[in-house]
């Protein structure tokens, strides 16, 4: 059954119009009335859930449809893992957000690294984060995720060490292990340091990795260096193999 990302509230028998994006994908299925679909609000907070709902008026450019009964469902990975990653180049980026979403990431801060081909500022930074957003919302209707999961804005990494642990002590975060992903020696196998439930705060670069300033900076603010196994994997591969490892097998 076709599933939507509906951001209004949603109650039983109430009649509403979808949002754009949801109105212009049930017209392109070619949806009917009396048609059945499914409709989840994907908020971080509160009972993830999913309603189900039936068109009632199909408009040139909006859909009308009834609200039906909820469904508690939730299909959140066991263990949250926070990917922080370093933007990687032209659409790997979006393929890592999609992926990662339909791995169960718990959120994903893009990170303004050094070696980061793409920099972002200003309006184009605002619309880069509303598109990965709508790529993470996207991915939540096709894989059945309730729960769609925040790209935070942009930053370096100083920049985030300085203000966002410190915002968040009582978030989220609180209390998350620190990973960094690297090559450098002493490293330990990311399945030995990652041993428990808890949260993840996952640390990975773009091409070329993380800069040798920023990888001190990390290990100086409590993250401890990882390791996937011999081979050097893509920047946009070795978050989502972390994120495998994390909650598919937990």
């Amino acid at each position: 059954m076709p599933r939507f990302h509906c951001p209004t509230e949603l109650r039983t028998g109430a009649e509403i119009d979808l949002p754009p994006g949801a109105a212009r994908h049930v017209q392109v299925l070619r949806l009917q009335p009396g048609d059945a679909i499914t409709l989840f609000h994907g908020g971080p907070d509160g009972p993830a859930g999913e309603w189900a709902a039936t068109v009632l008026r199909m408009g040139r450019s909006d859909v009308r449809v009834q609200v039906g009964a909820p469904q508690a469902i939730d299909r959140e990975a066991p263990r949250a893992v926070h990917l922080l990653a370093g933007i990687t180049a032209n659409e790997r980026m979006d393929w890592l957000v999609e992926k990662a979403t339909e791995l169960g990431v718990a959120s994903i801060t893009p990170l303004l690294a050094e070696r980061s081909v793409l920099k972002l500022k200003g309006e184009r930074a605002d619309k880069k984060l509303a598109h990965w957003q709508a790529v993470a919302v996207a991915a939540c209707e096709q894989c059945g995720r309730n729960r769609v999961p925040p790209i935070r804005p942009a930053r370096s990494l100083a920049d985030w060490l300085s203000t966002v642990p410190h915002a968040e002590a009582d978030g989220p975060l609180a209390g998350a292990q620190r990973l960094l992903l690297s090559l450098r020696p002493g490293t330990q196998p990311l399945a030995t340091a990652a041993a428990g439930t808890g949260p993840v705060l996952f640390l990975s670069g773009p091409e070329g990795g993380l800069s040798p300033a920023e990888e001190d900076l990390a290990l100086q603010h409590g993250f401890a260096p990882v390791t996937l196994g011999p081979r050097v994997l893509r920047a946009e591969t070795a978050p989502l193999a972390a994120l495998a490892a994390l909650t598919l097998g937990a």
